[in-house]
């Protein structure tokens, strides 16, 4: 006995058309924002010398990063990766705008980077070496033999007085 639920020509064209529209989206790349990206209108408004600290958080809300001892640069960064099925993700745009001040709050410079300028950083495979001894596991295993005594007010020893 068949059921003519399966035979008919329209069910067919519906279920390929689900399988080929599900394998279309599979493939679709899953694109990821992160970062502080002020828009570009707005940085438009803010000119070299007459702009100050307080206008400029107004303007463009905080930094990502300020510089780390006077505080006199700030560093908005963003980026935007692609990840395409179980592959790593995959860097497509990358922004840092650089906005410094002079002594007075006032900004002095503004500067965009992109994904163009960036630098790949090497690892160093150094190991720092710690101070003290290797252990085996002999040692770990023996070494509080004979430390522990009785009565010698350790944990959970209370002391009248």
């Amino acid at each position: 006995m068949q059921t003519k639920f399966f035979s008919s020509p329209k069910i067919g064209k519906i279920v390929l058309a689900g399988v080929v529209a599900l394998s279309v989206t599979a493939c679709a790349p899953r694109v990821a924002s992160r970062g502080n990206l002020p828009d570009p209108d707005l940085l438009a408004n803010i000119e070299v010398g007459q702009v100050n600290k307080r206008d400029v958080i107004e303007l463009i809300g905080s930094p990502s990063s300020t510089e780390l001892f006077k505080g006199e640069s700030w560093y908005y960064i963003s980026e935007r990766t692609e990840t395409k099925a179980f592959f790593e993700p995959k860097v497509v745009e990358r922004k840092v705008i650089i906005i410094r001040f002079n002594e007075k709050g006032i900004v002095k410079e503004l500067k965009a980077i992109g994904l163009k300028e960036a630098r790949d950083i090497e690892m160093v495979d150094r190991v720092t070496p710690t101070a003290g001894q290797e252990m085996t596991i002999l040692k770990q295993l023996f070494g509080n033999v004979g430390r522990f005594e009785g009565g010698g007010g350790g944990a959970g020893t209370i002391i009248d007085n």
